[in-house]
């Protein structure tokens, strides 16, 4: 049996890569439920958010099995590994590859032995310190003369290592909570972590809070995910977000909260308008009515005479259902997707790749043709499948075609777990809206201001990441060298890192 690639192939385009979304992480802690089941549901909910790798580790109380492998959630777990799968603590986590390659070493939940025991942990987000992180780990305290190994080439396998090799003053052990006071402070960028030892299970955010983290409460236990959502898929009822700079642990004492950082919240904006599920609340903001929200103001702002609002499925609907109600015009469906073309090893012939999008899309012509169309979206970014989706409603007979994005135009990359397009890729990037309009083939192309889009969340603008639109980033970021999803891969093979720290991250 072929093996998946874990890519869901969501994007509407084949080989245009849309916005390549966060990881997802989940963790649980209840004596006498299945946590392993709970925890597959829990991933089976944030599958949006990483679809090349799935894993879950479970504790007993004495000991920590991994089970991981390349591919979706469903595509890695059946009825036998789940059930090998025995305890009362669990931590799961979906992949998309921010740093490190997609293979199978870079797979979550990482793995280390401690003096005490093991460790466990699950990364959602993406750090601008691997680098220095890289040389901390080579000069942890040598285990029978020799430097720890980093066994995968990603930045969440340098913070496994830091936890699990620290050491007092004096040279004694520490344990997992007294590390991670340790460790988190010299971490910096985006992260929400999930992670345990055999007996307790850990939650820490990153004092920026870029993306997501909740604590939710079960009848026997505790769990900890990256959206809201996932509570509701294994019954657990909402109780409050993980604060950033926080740390909780959760083990028979009940759970304990303690802070390694003072909070500056920036949280990620492009989780209202495309990352997180519509069903999800994030500070207090359920994301459905922020994207409503971001088409009723940007009716307002790019009002457009037409006979039919229609959206890319899914991304733009809840968007263009707001565009409709603030302008008037009647919201339909005019585009029709394909459920079922997620996961495919068959490659279409070259006819079929011809006709691209339609694999994914078709047209409703009877109610296409001859109509002054609105079309809205969530954002742009190459352009290719706003391009093509314009060519096939004119040939279905659109009169015309006015393109609505509910998000400013995406001008600069991102470095907190968003895998975007290269700067130079970005269309948005050395053209103006009208040239881009133009470009695409449409009648008139449109964005909501950034303003608009703030607006819509309710949350206050210092308090947002708005980097990917603005430029301005919520920490000062290294070199560009030392930025990178496949940094440690290249430092590796050019031999161009601190020799201690290239000996760390070489694979044993």
């Amino acid at each position: 049996m072929p093996r998946g690639d874990g890519r869901l192939n969501h994007d509407l385009l084949p080989g245009e890569k849309g916005p390549q979304d966060a990881c997802g992480v989940f963790g649980v802690w209840a004596p006498g439920e299945e946590v392993a089941k709970l925890t597959y549901f829990g991933l089976y909910a944030l599958q949006h958010r990483g679809q090349e790798s799935a894993g879950i580790a479970v504790s007993n109380g004495s000991q920590i099995l991994v089970f991981k492998d390349m591919g979706l959630v469903s595509q890695v777990f059946d009825e036998t590994s789940l059930g090998s799968l025995q305890g009362h603590i669990a931590v799961g986590h979906a992949r998309y590859s921010t740093t490190g390659a997609s293979v199978w070493e870079n797979a979550q939940p990482t793995f280390r032995a401690t003096a005490h025991g093991s460790i466990a942990l699950g990364h959602n987000g993406n750090l601008v310190n691997t680098a220095e992180l890289a040389e901390l780990v080579a000069e942890l305290p040598k285990e029978n003369g020799r430097a720890p190994k980093v066994a995968a080439t990603n930045d969440t396998d340098l913070i496994t290592a830091l936890l699990a090799g620290q050491r007092a003053a004096d040279g004694e052990p520490v344990t997992v909570e007294q590390a991670a006071h340790v460790v988190l402070p010299q971490v910096k960028g985006a992260f929400s972590l999930v992670f345990m030892d055999e007996s307790t299970l850990y939650a820490a955010r990153d004092p920026q809070g870029i993306r997501p983290l909740v604590l939710g409460r079960l009848e026997r236990g505790w769990v900890i995910a990256s959206e809201s959502a996932a509570l509701d898929i294994c019954g657990a009822s909402f109780v409050r977000e993980i604060e950033p700079g926080e740390f909780v642990a959760i083990d028979q004492n009940g759970l304990r909260s303690s802070r390694f950082a003072e909070a500056k919240p920036k949280g990620c904006v492009f989780e209202y308008v495309y990352l997180a599920r519509p069903d999800t609340d994030i500070a207090g903001r359920n994301v459905y009515l922020s994207r409503v929200e971001m088409g009723r103001r940007l009716a307002q702002e790019a009002p457009a005479e037409a006979d039919l609002v229609i959206a890319t499925p899914e991304s733009g609907t809840p968007a263009a259902i707001g565009y409709a109600e603030a302008s008037g015009i009647p919201f339909g469906n005019g585009l029709v997707k394909n459920a079922y073309v997620g996961r495919t090893f068959i490659q279409p012939s070259q006819t079929i790749r011809q006709l691209g999008i339609r694999l994914k899309l078709n047209p409703l012509k009877n109610v296409i043709k001859g109509k002054r169309l609105v079309v809205v979206d969530d954002s742009i970014v190459r352009g290719n499948t706003q391009r093509a989706l314009v060519r096939m409603l004119r040939e279905a007979g659109a009169a015309e075609i006015h393109i609505r994005i509910s998000s400013p135009p995406v001008k600069w990359p991102c470095f907190f777990g968003i895998d975007f397009a290269t700067r130079a890729e970005l269309i948005a990037n050395g053209m103006s809206t009208d040239e881009i309009g133009t470009s695409l083939g449409a009648d008139s192309l449109a964005y909501i201001s950034i303003d608009g889009m703030i607006e819509a969340t309710t949350i206050a603008k210092p308090n947002l990441c708005r980097a990917c639109f603005d430029g301005e980033y919520p920490m000062e970021l290294p070199d560009p060298e030392l930025l990178g999803k496949r940094l440690l891969e290249s430092e590796l093979a050019a031999g161009t890192a601190e020799p201690a720290a290239l000996d760390a991250i070489r694979r044993p």
